[in-house]
């Protein structure tokens, strides 16, 4: 087990929290942002690197400011929670269990975006759990 690092996650959560909301990019439904999750508590999953950030499918956009995502990753493990999914850049697991609203200033820059019909099976999949 390793070490979390909060307090360097603090000084960038700060950061973050400054941006201005015009700063904020155009995003859509189905697209893949890199994101700013920070270090997170529990099973609750983290960003990586530098900046604590991960890839996130926007599932439900609320306004400018804020959206329902899902983080992705690329480690393939026997999660029932994961869903496989094809996208512009190549293919990710979608955890299912991790969606929660995301403040539009964590998005960092866009990935790409999957097709309906990955979109479609990842709607499914979320009503069944609500």
């Amino acid at each position: 087990m390793y070490e979390k690092n909060f307090d360097m996650w603090n000084e960038k959560k700060k950061k973050v929290d400054k941006k201005r909301i015009l700063e904020s990019f155009y995003f859509h439904e189905r697209e893949i942002w890199w994101c700013t999750l920070g270090v997170n508590i529990g099973v609750e999953i983290d960003g990586k690197n530098t900046y604590f950030e991960r890839p996130v499918l926007i599932i439900k956009k609320f306004n400018g400011m804020m959206f329902w995502g899902i983080p992705l990753t690329s480690k393939v493990n026997s999660n029932p929670h994961l869903l496989l999914i094809h996208h512009s850049e190549g293919t990710s697991l979608a955890n299912l269990t991790q969606l929660r609203v995301f403040s539009s200033k964590r998005i960092h820059r866009k990935l790409g975006f999957i097709d309906k019909k990955s979109f479609s099976e990842v709607l499914f999949r979320l009503k069944n759990y609500l």
